[in-house]
């Protein structure tokens, strides 16, 4: 066990993980922030590439790493049917094990998208993996089936015909599932041993990518879901709603929780003061020039940077709004939400090219452009001194 991954318990609702894991969609509590040092800057297709391995299909998932391992979840068929689980060696990249599921729900879905769009989540037990068809299953860290559920089976009325991606999270043995669509909606704590429901709330009816947030509040944990008609706060044991906030919608861009304060994507980037009850009072800072488009914000070293889908990457103050810089880049449509370690922050296009930007600085100045000539919508993990990018290939690991 290497120093770094000893390092740091994070103190986070969500399952224990140490400081190197990168567990779930956009790292610990979906902050899309890391504590690792040593990040890389500069890397291509022949430099700075500590290994790349194969990937068997297509997906618009991210990697996720707990531990030595890094899970990927893929899809491919003419009907998009064919539904994979994959773990690497993070040290190597040497596969170590592949299951494959077939899809038992509706496989339709923009072109862009993909069955495997959900970000699965994993512990040191093994890997939870949500499917846009509705697919649920969970595997132990050798490959071995815990459990398996068709949510569709179960919910005959399930169905977006855009594509889920709205991924799960854990709250110690619960699985949150984010289930909004066109049907039957809802927000269920499965079990993580068995697979079978702790609770189960309703929810409305409508499509929504948004991942859950999860949060203390007066010793209660709490699972925060953005959705059309505003943030809702659930009681994480029981699924009873404690507070919702109609003037935080979510619909694609997931919030972030920093220093006690909700930043959320609605006609810009706006934050609220959470305390025990719920939101506190009226907006602390809004920016409406920092418009995050698909890529969710990103709150570091006191700013919050967003990417559009025009290529313009924006900084403002997180405590004033104040813009620091609005910069038209040549960076073009970006899915994957910027992520930041080490005072660096990464902006990665849909054409794999990958901006490194000081995060100190007031004024935009990159430190590199790295270009992996790859399609690129998942957003990248950080682990282990290194960066985790999956393209529509490949699993890079980029670092020394």
């Amino acid at each position: 066990m290497t120093k770094t991954f000893a390092a740091v318990v994070l103190a986070v609702a969500a399952a224990p993980a140490v400081a190197a894991d990168w567990a779930q969609f956009k790292g610990p509590n979906a902050a899309g922030v890391s504590d690792e040092k040593g990040l890389p800057v500069e890397w291509g297709k022949d430099k700075g590439i500590r290994w790349k391995t194969a990937l068997p299909a297509r997906g618009v998932s991210c990697p996720v790493v707990v531990g030595n391992r890094v899970y990927v979840t893929c899809a491919s068929g003419k009907r998009d049917d064919q539904l994979h689980v994959l773990a690497f060696d993070a040290t190597t990249g040497r596969e170590l094990w592949r299951r494959q599921l077939l899809a038992t729900g509706p496989t339709s879905c923009h072109p862009k998208s993909s069955m495997a769009a959900p970000t699965p989540v994993a512990d040191e037990t093994g890997v939870y993996a949500l499917f846009a068809s509705g697919d649920l299953a969970a595997f132990d860290a050798d490959g071995t089936l815990r459990w398996y559920r068709s949510l569709v089976g179960d919910y005959p009325t399930i169905t977006n015909q855009v594509g889920m991606a709205s991924s799960p999270v854990l709250v110690g043995d619960k699985l949150i599932v984010p289930m909004d669509n066109d049907g039957e909606s809802f927000l269920a704590a499965v079990d993580t041993r068995y697979g079978k429901n702790v609770w189960k709330a309703a929810r409305p009816k409508g499509i929504n990518w948004v991942t859950p947030l999860v949060r203390e509040a007066g010793g209660v944990t709490e699972v925060l879901f953005a959705g059309p008609s505003g943030t809702t706060a659930y009681d994480a044991a029981t699924g009873q709603q404690r507070w919702v906030y109609k003037e935080a919608p979510g619909n694609i861009p997931t919030a972030s929780l920093a220093d006690g304060l909700l930043y959320y994507p609605a006609g810009g980037v706006s934050a609220v003061r959470l305390g025990e009850a719920g939101v506190e009072g009226k907006p602390v800072m809004t920016s409406r020039l920092a418009r995050p488009g698909m890529a969710s914000p990103l709150v570091y070293g006191g700013k919050v940077f967003t990417v559009d889908g025009q290529g313009f990457v924006t900084a403002v103050e997180a405590k004033t709004g104040k813009l620091l810089y609005k910069e038209r880049t040549k960076l073009g449509e970006a899915s994957a939400s910027p992520v930041a370690g080490d005072g660096k922050v990464y902006v990665t296009s849909e054409k794999g090219v990958t901006l490194v930007i000081p995060a100190d600085k007031d004024t935009f100045d990159p430190l590199a452009t790295n270009d992996l000539g790859e399609e690129v919508l998942g957003t990248p993990a950080i682990s282990g001194g290194s960066l985790f990018i999956r393209t529509d290939k490949h699993l890079y690991r980029i670092g020394k």
